[in-house]
Protein backbone atom coordinates (compact mmCIF):
# COMPACT_ATOMS: atom_id res chain seq x y z
CA UNK A 1 0.00 0.00 0.00
CA UNK A 2 1.10 3.22 -0.81
CA UNK A 3 1.60 5.64 2.28
CA UNK A 4 0.19 9.06 1.41
CA UNK A 5 2.63 11.88 2.62
CA UNK A 6 1.83 15.22 3.82
CA UNK A 7 1.64 18.10 2.30
CA UNK A 8 4.52 19.62 3.55
CA UNK A 9 6.68 17.12 2.68
CA UNK A 10 8.04 18.26 -0.27
CA UNK A 11 8.30 22.56 0.79
CA UNK A 12 11.60 23.47 0.70
CA UNK A 13 11.94 24.08 4.56
CA UNK A 14 11.78 20.47 5.38
CA UNK A 15 14.27 19.74 2.06
CA UNK A 16 16.12 22.45 3.94
CA UNK A 17 15.94 20.89 7.25
CA UNK A 18 16.66 17.16 5.80
CA UNK A 19 19.91 18.40 4.98
CA UNK A 20 20.63 20.24 7.24
CA UNK A 21 20.20 17.35 9.77
CA UNK A 22 22.50 15.18 7.58
CA UNK A 23 25.23 17.30 7.03
CA UNK A 24 24.80 17.60 10.80
CA UNK A 25 25.03 13.98 11.53
CA UNK A 26 27.79 13.15 8.99
CA UNK A 27 30.19 16.01 10.86
CA UNK A 28 29.21 14.93 14.33
CA UNK A 29 30.05 11.11 13.45
CA UNK A 30 33.39 12.56 11.46
CA UNK A 31 34.12 14.38 14.68
CA UNK A 32 33.35 12.02 17.01
CA UNK A 33 35.50 8.78 15.71
CA UNK A 34 38.42 11.04 15.21
CA UNK A 35 38.11 12.19 18.79
CA UNK A 36 37.39 8.86 19.90
CA UNK A 37 40.41 7.12 18.10
CA UNK A 38 42.90 10.18 19.87
CA UNK A 39 41.74 9.40 23.18
CA UNK A 40 41.44 5.86 23.23
CA UNK A 41 45.54 5.79 21.43
CA UNK A 42 46.14 8.02 24.05
CA UNK A 43 44.79 6.48 27.03
CA UNK A 44 45.92 2.56 25.57
CA UNK A 45 49.63 3.99 25.16
CA UNK A 46 49.67 5.30 28.66
CA UNK A 47 48.29 1.92 30.57
CA UNK A 48 50.38 0.12 27.60
CA UNK A 49 53.48 2.39 28.70
CA UNK A 50 52.99 1.43 32.51
CA UNK A 51 52.45 -2.18 31.75
CA UNK A 52 55.64 -2.33 29.99
CA UNK A 53 57.63 -0.23 32.85
CA UNK A 54 55.70 -2.91 35.38
CA UNK A 55 57.24 -5.53 33.27
CA UNK A 56 60.96 -4.05 32.94
CA UNK A 57 61.04 -4.00 37.08
CA UNK A 58 59.41 -7.51 37.42
CA UNK A 59 62.21 -8.74 34.71
CA UNK A 60 65.11 -6.98 37.13
CA UNK A 61 63.50 -8.65 40.24
CA UNK A 62 62.82 -12.03 38.82
CA UNK A 63 66.38 -12.08 37.31
CA UNK A 64 67.90 -10.86 40.64
CA UNK A 65 66.38 -13.24 42.71
CA UNK A 66 63.78 -10.70 44.18
CA UNK A 67 60.36 -10.89 45.16
CA UNK A 68 57.76 -9.46 42.17
CA UNK A 69 55.56 -7.02 42.47
CA UNK A 70 51.92 -6.52 42.74
CA UNK A 71 50.10 -8.38 39.82
CA UNK A 72 53.55 -10.11 37.88
CA UNK A 73 54.01 -13.42 37.77
CA UNK A 74 55.45 -16.52 36.27
CA UNK A 75 52.84 -18.18 33.80
CA UNK A 76 50.26 -16.41 35.74
CA UNK A 77 46.27 -17.17 36.03
CA UNK A 78 44.74 -15.62 33.07
CA UNK A 79 47.57 -14.61 30.53
CA UNK A 80 45.75 -14.65 27.32
CA UNK A 81 47.30 -17.65 25.49
CA UNK A 82 48.35 -15.83 22.12
CA UNK A 83 50.49 -13.41 24.40
CA UNK A 84 51.66 -16.46 26.54
CA UNK A 85 53.42 -17.81 23.13
CA UNK A 86 54.65 -13.89 22.05
CA UNK A 87 56.39 -14.67 25.13
CA UNK A 88 57.87 -17.66 24.94
CA UNK A 89 59.31 -16.82 21.94
CA UNK A 90 61.46 -14.34 23.50
CA UNK A 91 59.33 -11.45 22.49
CA UNK A 92 57.63 -8.76 24.84
CA UNK A 93 53.98 -7.61 24.19
CA UNK A 94 50.26 -6.63 25.81
CA UNK A 95 47.23 -7.12 25.52
CA UNK A 96 43.85 -6.06 26.86
CA UNK A 97 41.68 -8.69 28.03
CA UNK A 98 38.62 -9.55 30.72
CA UNK A 99 40.50 -10.84 34.06
CA UNK A 100 38.73 -11.53 36.76
CA UNK A 101 35.70 -9.80 35.35
CA UNK A 102 37.25 -6.72 35.05
CA UNK A 103 39.51 -5.24 31.85
CA UNK A 104 42.97 -5.92 31.90
CA UNK A 105 46.46 -4.42 30.07
CA UNK A 106 48.63 -7.37 30.07
CA UNK A 107 52.65 -7.13 29.22
CA UNK A 108 54.22 -10.07 29.09
CA UNK A 109 57.70 -11.37 28.19
CA UNK A 110 60.51 -14.37 28.46
CA UNK A 111 61.36 -15.88 31.97
CA UNK A 112 63.87 -18.25 31.18
CA UNK A 113 67.34 -15.66 31.50
CA UNK A 114 68.16 -15.50 27.96
CA UNK A 115 65.92 -13.88 25.22
CA UNK A 116 65.73 -16.32 21.78
CA UNK A 117 65.71 -15.04 17.78
CA UNK A 118 62.26 -14.21 17.45
CA UNK A 119 60.30 -17.01 16.49
CA UNK A 120 62.79 -19.79 18.08
CA UNK A 121 61.96 -21.28 21.65
CA UNK A 122 64.78 -21.01 24.48
CA UNK A 123 66.90 -24.15 24.49
CA UNK A 124 66.22 -26.77 27.47
CA UNK A 125 62.43 -27.09 26.52
CA UNK A 126 59.05 -25.10 26.56
CA UNK A 127 60.20 -22.09 28.28
CA UNK A 128 58.39 -19.75 30.82
CA UNK A 129 56.33 -16.10 30.17
CA UNK A 130 57.13 -13.41 32.96
CA UNK A 131 53.51 -11.46 33.26
CA UNK A 132 52.56 -7.84 34.63
CA UNK A 133 48.57 -7.45 35.01
CA UNK A 134 47.40 -3.64 35.61
CA UNK A 135 44.05 -2.84 36.00
CA UNK A 136 42.72 -1.16 32.88
CA UNK A 137 38.69 -0.49 34.24
CA UNK A 138 39.22 3.43 34.85
CA UNK A 139 40.57 3.54 31.25
CA UNK A 140 37.98 1.85 30.02
CA UNK A 141 35.18 3.86 31.73
CA UNK A 142 37.18 7.53 30.83
CA UNK A 143 36.76 6.26 26.96
CA UNK A 144 33.21 5.05 28.02
CA UNK A 145 32.48 8.43 28.98
CA UNK A 146 33.96 10.05 26.20
CA UNK A 147 31.96 8.23 23.90
CA UNK A 148 28.74 8.86 25.41
CA UNK A 149 29.60 12.67 26.13
CA UNK A 150 30.79 12.56 22.40
CA UNK A 151 26.84 11.28 21.39
CA UNK A 152 25.17 13.86 24.20
CA UNK A 153 27.11 17.20 22.45
CA UNK A 154 26.48 16.22 18.77
CA UNK A 155 23.00 15.28 19.52
CA UNK A 156 22.37 18.49 20.66
CA UNK A 157 24.48 20.24 18.16
CA UNK A 158 22.40 18.78 15.80
CA UNK A 159 19.15 19.83 17.45
CA UNK A 160 20.55 22.99 17.69
CA UNK A 161 21.94 23.46 14.77
CA UNK A 162 17.96 21.88 13.06
CA UNK A 163 16.37 24.76 14.94
CA UNK A 164 18.49 27.29 13.86
CA UNK A 165 18.95 26.36 10.55
CA UNK A 166 14.56 25.98 10.26
CA UNK A 167 14.39 29.02 12.05
CA UNK A 168 16.85 31.09 8.76
CA UNK A 169 14.80 28.94 5.96
CA UNK A 170 11.50 29.33 7.47
CA UNK A 171 12.16 33.11 7.11
CA UNK A 172 13.37 32.64 3.21
CA UNK A 173 10.11 30.53 2.60
CA UNK A 174 7.91 32.71 5.05
CA UNK A 175 9.04 35.65 1.97
CA UNK A 176 8.83 33.47 -0.85
CA UNK A 177 5.10 32.42 -0.31
CA UNK A 178 4.39 36.03 -0.06
CA UNK A 179 5.93 36.80 -3.09
CA UNK A 180 4.19 33.50 -4.79
CA UNK A 181 1.02 34.97 -3.25
CA UNK A 182 1.28 38.27 -4.44
CA UNK A 183 1.86 36.41 -7.93
CA UNK A 184 -1.44 34.59 -7.63
CA UNK A 185 -3.14 37.79 -6.79
CA UNK A 186 -1.75 39.76 -10.09
CA UNK A 187 -2.46 36.76 -12.25
CA UNK A 188 -5.87 37.05 -11.00
CA UNK A 189 -6.42 40.17 -11.60
CA UNK A 190 -5.14 42.39 -9.08
CA UNK A 191 -2.30 44.63 -10.44
CA UNK A 192 -2.34 46.73 -7.50
CA UNK A 193 -0.92 43.73 -5.47
CA UNK A 194 3.04 44.22 -4.52
CA UNK A 195 5.26 42.83 -2.73
CA UNK A 196 6.71 45.49 -0.98
CA UNK A 197 9.59 43.30 0.35
CA UNK A 198 11.55 45.13 3.71
CA UNK A 199 14.90 44.34 2.10
CA UNK A 200 14.73 46.04 -0.84
CA UNK A 201 13.60 49.22 0.48
CA UNK A 202 16.75 49.70 2.44
CA UNK A 203 19.47 49.98 0.82
CA UNK A 204 21.74 49.64 3.88
CA UNK A 205 20.70 45.88 4.23
CA UNK A 206 22.08 43.31 2.39
CA UNK A 207 20.04 41.77 -0.79
CA UNK A 208 19.78 38.30 -1.22
CA UNK A 209 18.14 36.78 -3.77
CA UNK A 210 14.30 36.63 -2.54
CA UNK A 211 14.86 40.31 -2.13
CA UNK A 212 15.71 40.51 -6.00
CA UNK A 213 12.73 38.57 -7.17
CA UNK A 214 10.52 40.57 -4.93
CA UNK A 215 11.75 43.39 -6.56
CA UNK A 216 11.36 42.05 -10.28
CA UNK A 217 7.69 40.54 -9.44
CA UNK A 218 6.84 44.20 -8.32
CA UNK A 219 8.24 45.98 -11.24
CA UNK A 220 6.30 43.44 -13.68
CA UNK A 221 2.78 44.22 -11.98
CA UNK A 222 4.07 47.71 -12.18
CA UNK A 223 5.02 47.73 -15.73
CA UNK A 224 1.87 45.61 -16.77
CA UNK A 225 -0.66 47.49 -15.10
CA UNK A 226 0.88 50.82 -16.48
CA UNK A 227 0.60 49.16 -20.19
CA UNK A 228 -3.30 47.93 -19.27
CA UNK A 229 -4.21 51.19 -17.74
CA UNK A 230 -3.01 52.85 -20.96
CA UNK A 231 -4.74 50.28 -23.26
CA UNK A 232 -7.75 51.19 -21.47
CA UNK A 233 -7.88 54.75 -21.50
CA UNK A 234 -6.94 54.42 -25.45
CA UNK A 235 -9.89 51.97 -25.89
CA UNK A 236 -12.67 54.46 -23.74
CA UNK A 237 -10.88 57.48 -25.67
CA UNK A 238 -11.18 56.15 -29.01
CA UNK A 239 -15.48 54.85 -28.68
CA UNK A 240 -16.13 58.04 -27.16
CA UNK A 241 -14.69 59.90 -30.11
CA UNK A 242 -16.01 57.63 -32.43
CA UNK A 243 -19.63 57.82 -30.77
CA UNK A 244 -20.12 61.15 -32.45
CA UNK A 245 -19.09 61.18 -35.65
CA UNK A 246 -20.98 57.87 -35.75
CA UNK A 247 -24.13 59.65 -34.64
CA UNK A 248 -24.06 61.97 -37.75
CA UNK A 249 -23.11 59.73 -39.98
CA UNK A 250 -26.28 57.03 -38.58
CA UNK A 251 -28.07 60.30 -39.05
CA UNK A 252 -26.78 61.19 -42.94
CA UNK A 253 -27.58 57.46 -43.60
CA UNK A 254 -30.98 58.11 -42.59
CA UNK A 255 -31.56 60.44 -44.98
CA UNK A 256 -30.15 58.61 -47.78
CA UNK A 257 -32.86 57.77 -50.55
CA UNK A 258 -34.03 53.65 -50.32
CA UNK A 259 -32.22 51.38 -52.24
CA UNK A 260 -29.10 48.66 -51.53
CA UNK A 261 -26.87 50.79 -51.74
CA UNK A 262 -28.18 52.69 -48.86
CA UNK A 263 -29.11 49.26 -47.63
CA UNK A 264 -24.89 48.99 -47.17
CA UNK A 265 -24.40 52.12 -46.09
CA UNK A 266 -27.05 51.73 -43.04
CA UNK A 267 -25.80 48.04 -41.95
CA UNK A 268 -22.05 49.22 -42.13
CA UNK A 269 -22.90 52.23 -39.57
CA UNK A 270 -25.26 49.92 -37.55
CA UNK A 271 -21.95 47.26 -37.10
CA UNK A 272 -19.94 50.25 -36.20
CA UNK A 273 -22.41 51.38 -33.52
CA UNK A 274 -22.21 47.98 -32.42
CA UNK A 275 -18.26 47.94 -31.95
CA UNK A 276 -18.29 51.31 -30.26
CA UNK A 277 -20.89 50.03 -27.71
CA UNK A 278 -19.14 46.85 -27.20
CA UNK A 279 -15.92 48.83 -26.64
CA UNK A 280 -17.35 51.46 -24.57
CA UNK A 281 -18.49 48.38 -22.19
CA UNK A 282 -15.41 46.54 -22.51
CA UNK A 283 -13.87 49.79 -20.84
CA UNK A 284 -16.09 50.07 -17.95
CA UNK A 285 -15.59 46.18 -17.27
CA UNK A 286 -11.57 47.05 -17.44
CA UNK A 287 -12.36 49.83 -15.00
CA UNK A 288 -14.16 47.86 -12.40
CA UNK A 289 -17.44 50.50 -12.71
CA UNK A 290 -20.17 47.95 -13.24
CA UNK A 291 -22.43 47.30 -10.13
CA UNK A 292 -25.12 44.88 -9.70
CA UNK A 293 -28.92 45.09 -9.26
CA UNK A 294 -29.47 42.07 -8.09
CA UNK A 295 -32.64 40.56 -8.04
CA UNK A 296 -34.24 37.22 -7.38
CA UNK A 297 -35.25 35.26 -10.53
CA UNK A 298 -36.60 32.19 -12.49
CA UNK A 299 -33.97 30.85 -14.22
CA UNK A 300 -35.67 28.75 -16.81
CA UNK A 301 -37.85 32.49 -17.67
CA UNK A 302 -34.67 34.46 -18.46
CA UNK A 303 -33.40 31.72 -20.48
CA UNK A 304 -37.00 31.41 -22.63
CA UNK A 305 -37.30 35.15 -22.43
CA UNK A 306 -34.15 35.44 -24.31
CA UNK A 307 -34.34 33.10 -27.06
CA UNK A 308 -38.22 34.58 -27.50
CA UNK A 309 -36.23 37.79 -27.84
CA UNK A 310 -33.78 36.44 -30.63
CA UNK A 311 -36.58 34.79 -32.17
CA UNK A 312 -39.44 37.86 -32.97
CA UNK A 313 -36.51 40.25 -33.19
CA UNK A 314 -33.41 38.81 -34.39
CA UNK A 315 -31.08 39.44 -31.84
CA UNK A 316 -31.31 38.87 -28.19
CA UNK A 317 -31.54 41.00 -25.55
CA UNK A 318 -28.61 43.14 -25.58
CA UNK A 319 -27.01 40.96 -27.81
CA UNK A 320 -25.79 41.86 -31.32
CA UNK A 321 -27.89 42.14 -33.90
CA UNK A 322 -26.69 38.38 -36.31
CA UNK A 323 -28.48 36.99 -39.10
CA UNK A 324 -29.01 33.15 -39.87
CA UNK A 325 -31.16 30.36 -41.05
CA UNK A 326 -32.22 27.52 -39.56
CA UNK A 327 -35.37 25.30 -38.29
CA UNK A 328 -37.31 25.19 -35.51
CA UNK A 329 -39.20 27.96 -33.61
CA UNK A 330 -38.88 31.73 -34.85
CA UNK A 331 -36.12 32.41 -37.05
CA UNK A 332 -33.29 34.91 -37.54
CA UNK A 333 -30.79 34.57 -34.49
CA UNK A 334 -33.05 32.34 -32.31
CA UNK A 335 -33.71 30.01 -35.29
CA UNK A 336 -33.20 26.57 -33.76
CA UNK A 337 -32.55 27.15 -30.72
CA UNK A 338 -34.14 24.94 -27.77
CA UNK A 339 -34.42 25.70 -24.05
CA UNK A 340 -34.58 22.46 -21.69
CA UNK A 341 -35.06 22.52 -18.55
CA UNK A 342 -33.85 19.66 -16.31
CA UNK A 343 -33.91 21.74 -13.07
CA UNK A 344 -35.53 24.80 -12.59
CA UNK A 345 -33.54 27.02 -9.78
CA UNK A 346 -34.04 31.06 -8.24
CA UNK A 347 -31.05 32.60 -8.69
CA UNK A 348 -30.27 35.73 -7.24
CA UNK A 349 -28.92 37.74 -10.34
CA UNK A 350 -28.68 40.86 -12.23
CA UNK A 351 -31.20 39.81 -15.00
CA UNK A 352 -30.02 42.72 -17.85
CA UNK A 353 -26.66 41.51 -17.37
CA UNK A 354 -27.76 37.55 -17.28
CA UNK A 355 -29.35 38.40 -20.43
CA UNK A 356 -26.79 40.34 -22.42
CA UNK A 357 -24.42 37.01 -21.50
CA UNK A 358 -27.10 34.41 -22.78
CA UNK A 359 -27.60 36.73 -25.78
CA UNK A 360 -24.13 36.71 -27.02
CA UNK A 361 -23.82 32.97 -26.27
CA UNK A 362 -26.77 32.81 -28.33
CA UNK A 363 -25.83 35.02 -30.99
CA UNK A 364 -21.78 33.61 -31.00
CA UNK A 365 -23.56 29.71 -31.16
CA UNK A 366 -25.59 30.90 -34.29
CA UNK A 367 -22.78 33.10 -36.20
CA UNK A 368 -20.14 30.71 -35.67
CA UNK A 369 -21.49 27.03 -35.22
CA UNK A 370 -24.87 25.69 -36.56
CA UNK A 371 -28.27 24.97 -35.84
CA UNK A 372 -30.13 23.34 -33.44
CA UNK A 373 -28.86 25.35 -30.75
CA UNK A 374 -29.76 24.24 -27.18
CA UNK A 375 -29.96 26.00 -24.21
CA UNK A 376 -30.18 23.42 -20.83
CA UNK A 377 -30.79 24.95 -17.47
CA UNK A 378 -30.03 22.61 -14.46
CA UNK A 379 -30.11 23.85 -11.78
CA UNK A 380 -27.76 27.09 -11.49
CA UNK A 381 -25.95 26.28 -14.46
CA UNK A 382 -26.84 26.77 -17.96
CA UNK A 383 -24.82 25.25 -20.70
CA UNK A 384 -25.64 26.85 -24.61
CA UNK A 385 -24.72 24.63 -27.04
CA UNK A 386 -24.06 24.48 -30.66
CA UNK A 387 -23.29 21.35 -33.25
CA UNK A 388 -20.58 23.27 -35.56
CA UNK A 389 -16.95 23.07 -35.64
CA UNK A 390 -16.54 23.70 -31.99
CA UNK A 391 -14.34 26.89 -30.42
CA UNK A 392 -10.56 27.27 -31.04
CA UNK A 393 -8.09 25.64 -29.19
CA UNK A 394 -6.80 28.80 -27.64
CA UNK A 395 -10.50 29.80 -26.71
CA UNK A 396 -10.81 26.29 -24.53
CA UNK A 397 -7.49 27.03 -23.30
CA UNK A 398 -7.15 30.54 -22.27
CA UNK A 399 -10.80 31.72 -22.74
CA UNK A 400 -11.66 34.63 -25.17
CA UNK A 401 -9.74 37.37 -25.75
CA UNK A 402 -10.78 40.77 -27.76
CA UNK A 403 -9.95 41.13 -31.31
CA UNK A 404 -9.03 37.53 -31.91
CA UNK A 405 -10.62 35.17 -34.58
CA UNK A 406 -9.27 32.09 -36.02
CA UNK A 407 -10.48 30.34 -39.60
CA UNK A 408 -11.55 33.56 -41.70
CA UNK A 409 -14.79 33.64 -38.40
CA UNK A 410 -16.57 37.30 -38.58
CA UNK A 411 -16.80 39.45 -35.62
CA UNK A 412 -13.86 41.17 -33.67
CA UNK A 413 -13.89 38.50 -30.78
CA UNK A 414 -15.45 41.01 -28.39
CA UNK A 415 -19.15 39.68 -27.85
CA UNK A 416 -17.41 36.33 -25.87
CA UNK A 417 -15.31 38.93 -24.10
CA UNK A 418 -18.04 41.05 -22.87
CA UNK A 419 -20.02 37.65 -21.90
CA UNK A 420 -17.01 36.44 -19.84
CA UNK A 421 -16.67 40.01 -18.18
CA UNK A 422 -20.37 39.84 -17.67
CA UNK A 423 -20.48 36.87 -16.21
CA UNK A 424 -17.58 38.22 -13.55
CA UNK A 425 -19.36 40.94 -12.18
CA UNK A 426 -22.31 38.25 -11.78
CA UNK A 427 -19.83 36.68 -9.70
CA UNK A 428 -20.76 33.59 -11.88
CA UNK A 429 -18.39 31.24 -13.95
CA UNK A 430 -18.39 30.83 -17.51
CA UNK A 431 -16.32 28.11 -19.07
CA UNK A 432 -15.50 26.92 -22.77
CA UNK A 433 -14.91 23.53 -24.29
CA UNK A 434 -15.60 21.25 -27.04
CA UNK A 435 -18.42 18.38 -27.14
CA UNK A 436 -16.94 15.07 -27.46
CA UNK A 437 -19.13 14.45 -30.49
CA UNK A 438 -19.20 17.81 -32.20
CA UNK A 439 -20.37 21.34 -31.18
CA UNK A 440 -18.91 24.48 -28.85
CA UNK A 441 -20.38 24.28 -25.07
CA UNK A 442 -20.39 27.28 -23.18
CA UNK A 443 -21.29 26.27 -19.38
CA UNK A 444 -22.39 29.29 -17.44
CA UNK A 445 -22.61 28.40 -13.43
CA UNK A 446 -24.51 31.11 -11.13
CA UNK A 447 -24.88 31.57 -7.33
CA UNK A 448 -27.83 29.58 -6.05
CA UNK A 449 -30.08 31.66 -3.94
CA UNK A 450 -32.47 29.37 -2.01
CA UNK A 451 -35.90 28.80 -3.06
CA UNK A 452 -38.65 30.26 -1.27
CA UNK A 453 -41.20 28.39 0.80
CA UNK A 454 -43.99 29.02 -2.07
CA UNK A 455 -43.71 29.90 -6.07
CA UNK A 456 -46.12 32.01 -7.01
CA UNK A 457 -48.22 29.96 -10.41
CA UNK A 458 -46.29 30.24 -14.05
CA UNK A 459 -43.12 31.26 -12.03
CA UNK A 460 -41.29 27.77 -12.86
CA UNK A 461 -41.56 25.56 -15.58
CA UNK A 462 -44.74 23.16 -16.05
CA UNK A 463 -43.58 18.95 -15.65
CA UNK A 464 -44.52 18.86 -19.10
CA UNK A 465 -42.79 21.51 -20.44
CA UNK A 466 -39.38 20.66 -20.01
CA UNK A 467 -37.34 19.17 -22.65
CA UNK A 468 -39.49 20.84 -25.16
CA UNK A 469 -38.19 23.09 -27.46
CA UNK A 470 -38.73 27.35 -26.97
CA UNK A 471 -42.22 27.94 -28.47
CA UNK A 472 -43.69 24.15 -28.91
CA UNK A 473 -45.40 24.21 -25.61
Amino acid sequence: MRLALPRWSGTLAVKAAVFITVMCCALAALLGVLVHVSVTRQTVGEARDLALSRLEDATTAFEAGDTLGPGAGVDPPGLPAALRDLAVAGERGTMVAEHRGRPTMWAAGPADGERSERGVPPPGGRGRALAVAVDYAQSARTIEALDNAILWSSALAIGATLLVGAFAVTRVTRRLHATARVARRISAGDLDARVDDPRSKDPTRPQDEVAAVAVALDSMASSLQGKLLSEQRFTADVAHELRTPLTGLHAAAELLPPGRPTELVRDRVAALRTLTEDLLEISRLDTGRERLEPDTEDLGAVVRRVVRAAASSGAPPGAHPITGTGTGAGAGAGAGAEVRVVREARVETDRRRLERVLGNLVANAHLHGRAPVVLTVDGPVVTVRDHGDGYPEYLTAHGPQRFRTEGGAKGHGLGLTIAAGQAEVLGARLTFSNAPDGGAVATLTLPHAPPPETVPRGGTTPPGDRGLPDGAA
